[in-house]
């Protein structure tokens, strides 16, 4: 089967399979670049593609500089197309099965208390110099994801209906493809009622969507990363890397910090798998150990 077709035929397969957009764009873009190196390579039928195939890409993967958590994910993506492939008979068995994950240094970086209070202060400050829009959703952006570990996704399409005021939570349509509730405290409601009255009277009318783009339309994620990208170039933080997710990382440091169990904050970060929960608990204890040591000593 012709590699190109294969290619398109995996990816309509995800989108019936109702795969995020995320990860469907993921897939064309790190299999895309599989495809081209295996067509530059006279490579264009799937049953010719070997483990050495596969084996050398990687390798010039890493000679570009790619760390091992980049090239894992590759492997991962051609795994999961193989694995396809085999399902559907095109192959007998996956060539990539025999090439084994690297090692990763993991080092998940996290916002200290200073890094956060800098970062709301000075959108509060050009909040009130400015009084755009944009400044204040993109305060009230971080605000949420801080009060609520709100993933991406489901910030860019949290809808004003998503807002139990009431009860005090948010409903999202989560990683697992259901609707998961998070809490909100009194303070963040207090946030979201008036960041809500500030909407009515700037548009001029209630928009669907919680956080729209200076034309009134829903967010993208292009336009989500821009924001980080913003605040970034302004903080200019030396050690850490300003995204949406480095703030729900902050939040689950914290609660490992806090002494949490760890089935507990699987529970509050709605990780899948505990090892995912654990892996991370597992690495800031012994980041604190080893502070502790040096302290000592």
């Amino acid at each position: 089967m012709l590699l190109k077709f294969a290619f398109q035929d995996f990816l309509d397969d995800r989108k019936f399979k109702n795969t995020t957009k995320v990860n469907i764009r993921n897939y064309l873009t790190i299999l895309g670049e599989f495809v081209e190196y295996c067509n530059e390579n006279q490579v264009v039928n799937v049953e010719d593609i070997t483990t050495s195939t596969i084996r050398s890409y990687l390798l010039k993967c890493q000679d570009k500089g790619n760390n091992a958590g980049t090239i894992n994910t590759k492997l991962t993506r051609i795994r999961a197309f193989f694995n396809y492939m085999v399902e559907c008979e095109v192959v007998q068995a996956s060539p990539a099965k025999k090439i084994k994950l690297l090692k990763e240094d993991v080092k998940v970086e996290v916002f200290s208390d200073e890094q956060i209070n800098q970062m709301l202060n000075f959108y509060r400050r050009i909040k009130r110099r400015e009084k755009s829009y944009c400044v204040y959703r993109d305060y009230m952006i971080i605000v949420t994801i801080l009060g609520t570990r709100i993933r991406r996704g489901e910030l860019i399409g949290l809808k004003w209906s998503d807002i139990d005021f009431e009860n005090q939570a948010i409903s999202v349509f989560g990683k697992t493809r259901r609707r998961e509730t998070l809490p909100l405290t009194n303070k963040l409601t207090k946030e979201f009622l008036a960041y809500k009255t500030y909407c009515k009277q700037h548009w001029g009318r209630e928009s669907e969507y919680v956080f729209t783009k200076r034309d009134y339309t829903k967010l993208t994620e292009n336009a989500l990363m821009l924001v980080f990208k913003y605040l970034r170039q302004r903080m200019n933080f030396p050690n850490v890397r300003v995204s949406a997710h480095t703030f729900r990382h902050t939040y689950c440091h914290r609660l490992a910090m806090s002494g949490m169990s760890a089935f507990a904050i699987q529970k509050l970060m709605r990780h899948q798998n505990i090892s995912v929960t654990m892996k991370y608990v597992a690495m800031w204890e012994m980041s604190l150990g080893n502070r502790m040591i040096s302290l000592i000593r």
